[in-house]
């Protein structure tokens, strides 16, 4: 028996060991859900997981609640846990966390071999990259002389000066028709792959595509990410998506991502109360407008499956008013939601389940189960749906919604 086979084999054992002895939670239906793939992913399965996905935000840096954030994910029944690594900025404090963040990805592993969890490499790089050294298989990946070096902030960024500092001073967007770039990305992939992350999400690709727009050299990345993922990720395959403002990236007919993502767009609706409401066409909503073609996975589609989230992204200069833009009663959507009462938070999730289902049988709610708050909520800063509890006292308590939206399902 080759190693592939063997390893296809002893997950498949665990999975059945795992459901015998209760640990699946009932939260996934009665009839059984296929979460089986190697090398490639069905539709079937891909909206299985997708289904079943939450936003976990710093999953695999929150060590002092490892056990708390493992419960709250097997309680519910979720299946993919997004944004559970990834660095904005700070890369070097990244290099410091992976480590205790392979050993969470390993327990949650043990408990749920079936789990994904997703890294993100987002559309920031700062000036403390330079201090990130690049190893000898980098170079020799990219078939280029080692060499002992650090990585260039400078050799990433636009050399026009094309959104430098848009993140603040010495971090901007990276420019991906830049070799540096995509040694970056490829470094950071099979740093994932190592830790057992299976899915990463790569950002707002729009703005590192200006001197890139056929995307000639995301396409060049993307392979080398694919086949680093074929021989060092857990199950031969990495599940990459993005945010896709015009409803994804086609090129001869091949999608570039397995699934897309984007935010909710939250409408506000007049009156009292700050409420919200998904619409059909507002601003630039994906509903019906996800691309299909040919997915990595060899399977073809009208329209690419795809991820909606409450999105975070910062606090606008009219917070608390209507402006019919992106933020929400001036809101990012996770802190206009925070900031809603505990009764509206669970009849919105139910709500916008049922309503995404409803309009485009193409997408899913990627349920909110930790996330950064821009602005506080109730004294807080982070968003937790779990229920409260001495294990997390600051919990939101969305986490039985979610279980029973799942279940109902």
């Amino acid at each position: 028996m080759t190693g592939h086979a063997m390893a296809v084999m002893v997950m498949a054992m665990a999975a059945v060991v795992l459901a015998a002895s209760g640990g699946e939670p009932a939260a996934t239906g009665p009839a059984a859900r296929d979460y089986r793939f190697d090398g490639a992913i069905s539709r079937a399965v891909l909206e299985n997981y997708l289904s079943r996905a939450i936003t976990q935000l710093d999953l695999l840096h929150d060590a002092g609640r490892a056990d708390e954030n493992l419960r709250m994910l097997r309680h519910v029944g979720a299946k993919f846990a997004g944004r559970a690594v990834y660095a904005w900025a700070q890369e070097t404090r990244q290099e410091r966390r992976l480590p205790t963040a392979g050993k969470i990805a390993a327990k949650i592993h043990r408990a749920d071999p079936e789990m994904i969890l997703q890294g993100c490499i987002f559309e920031v790089v700062s000036t403390d990259i330079d201090r990130v050294a690049m190893p000898p298989w980098l170079f020799e990946a990219f078939g280029k002389p080692p060499e002992k070096r650090m990585f260039r902030y400078e050799d990433m960024v636009y050399p026009s000066g094309l959104f430098r500092n848009k993140w603040g001073r010495g971090r901007s967007v990276p420019d991906m028709s830049r070799l540096e770039t995509r040694m970056w990305f490829v470094y950071v992939a099979r740093r994932y792959f190592d830790l057992g992350i299976e899915a990463i999400h790569f950002g707002q690709v729009r703005l590192m595509d200006r001197r890139d727009r056929e995307h000639v050299h995301w396409r060049d990345m993307m392979a080398r990410v694919r086949a680093c993922a074929a021989k060092r990720a857990r199950r031969h395959m990495v599940i990459c998506d993005a945010h896709v403002p015009r409803g994804g990236i086609v090129h001869k007919g091949k999608l570039m991502f397995d699934f897309h993502s984007f935010p909710l767009r939250v409408a506000e609706v007049p009156g009292p109360g700050e409420r919200g409401e998904l619409r059909m066409g507002y601003l630039d909503t994906i509903f019906g407008r996800s691309k299909g073609g040919l997915a990595p996975s060899g399977w073809s589609c009208k329209h690419l499956p795809y991820l909606v989230e409450l999105d975070n992204f910062g606090v606008s200069h009219h917070p608390g008013k209507a402006a019919d833009d992106c933020f929400v009663w001036g809101y990012d959507e996770i802190c206009w939601f925070a900031r809603q009462s505990e009764a509206y938070r669970n009849d919105w999730l139910r709500y916008a389940s049922k309503w995404v289902r409803e309009h485009d049988a193409n997408g899913f709610l990627q349920m909110p189960g930790g996330r950064c708050l821009a602005a506080p909520a109730g004294g807080k800063r982070f968003y937790r749906a779990n229920t409260p509890g001495p294990a997390c006292p600051d919990g939101f308590n969305q986490e039985e919604t979610i279980r029973a939206i799942w279940a109902g399902e």
